[in-house]
């Protein structure tokens, strides 16, 4: 099972739930360890949380065991990583390629490739816990979690907005101003199970749409998403009058450069707890994506 030790600092006693909830361990998380089999000890004693722990003495966390989940099967097709540690891993989503699996989608998803790769290192769990989701045609980076505890403290951070995607992706028109932040809030589009719309009642959303480039027909932009909505970049666009080129679902036409929504996860940063740093990962560009930016930016009258 994972455990987690660390040596108590300062110079008076404190709370063990205190320590374990100064290294991310939220309330919620506590509760799991508590019913499903996790252990609390102070040096090497299991005790309550409640306990008083001093100076230098060790809270440690064994966690609870997870249930392998039989309903996502395992691949072992390739998996492009672009990070690994032993409590997270960063891969880059090709397009086409739905991130979990669903009825449409059973067999060969993210997910199921995560579970194949968690399988052949012998990890302690093979349970996927996706952190961050793609839409089918949108390619870059996502970032799974090991285990449980791991994908709590990234919920926090997603919670906190500590979290950060950036984006690649280009928009019909001349998109202005260069720079531009979109608050318009998103909820289900009426008589529809999977098209999103701006609408009054929908939830807060906000998007950050910085221009690259430009050209007279289309812009290049760089995307930070503040907030993360089902659809939420491509809903934002078109709302502003310039869908993502390729969008069959928010566009008018298709594209004869790229034949998806032109959008790209291209960097991901979150902070990892357990060797205290950040992490920044790189996507590459797709070559559908380097495509249409040649063809309708680069070589269409840029300025």
């Amino acid at each position: 099972m994972t455990a987690f030790a660390w040596r108590v600092t300062g110079t008076s006693p404190i709370h063990v739930r205190t320590v374990l909830m100064d290294h991310g361990v939220t309330r919620t998380f506590l509760k799991k360890v508590k019913f499903h089999g996790g252990i609390v000890t102070l040096d090497g004693v299991e005790v309550r949380v409640i306990a008083m722990a001093n100076p230098g003495q060790t809270v440690g966390l064994q966690l609870p065991p997870e249930q392998a989940n039989d309903h996502v099967s395992t691949s072992f097709a390739p998996l492009e990583i672009l990070y690994e540690d032993p409590h997270f891993l960063v891969v880059n989503k090709p397009a086409g390629m739905a991130s979990v699996p669903s009825h449409l989608y059973p067999d060969d998803t993210l997910a199921n490739r995560v579970k194949g790769h968690l399988t052949a290192i012998k990890a302690d769990s093979t349970v996927t816990h996706i952190v961050t989701r793609l839409d089918r045609e949108t390619s870059g980076a996502v970032i799974f979690a090991k285990h449980h505890f791991a994908h709590s403290i990234l919920d926090k951070q997603l919670k906190l907005h500590q979290l950060d995607k950036r984006y690649v992706a280009v928009a019909a028109g001349v998109v202005a101003p260069r720079h531009q932040l979109v608050t318009a809030p998103i909820g289900r589009a009426t008589g529809s199970f999977i098209k999103r719309a701006v609408r009054p009642d929908g939830r807060q959303a906000k998007t950050e749409l910085r221009v690259v480039a430009q050209s007279q027909t289309a812009s290049l932009l760089a995307v930070k998403l503040h907030t993360g909505r089902t659809h939420q970049i491509r809903v934002h666009c078109e709302s502003i009058g310039h869908p993502l080129l390729g969008d069959w679902l928010y566009g008018t036409t298709t594209n004869p450069w790229i034949r998806r929504q032109a959008l790209h996860c291209a960097r991901l940063s979150f902070y990892e707890p357990f060797v205290q740093r950040w992490v920044t990962c790189y996507a590459p560009l797709p070559s559908d994506m380097a495509r249409v930016i040649q063809h309708e930016i680069y070589d269409n009258n840029i300025r």
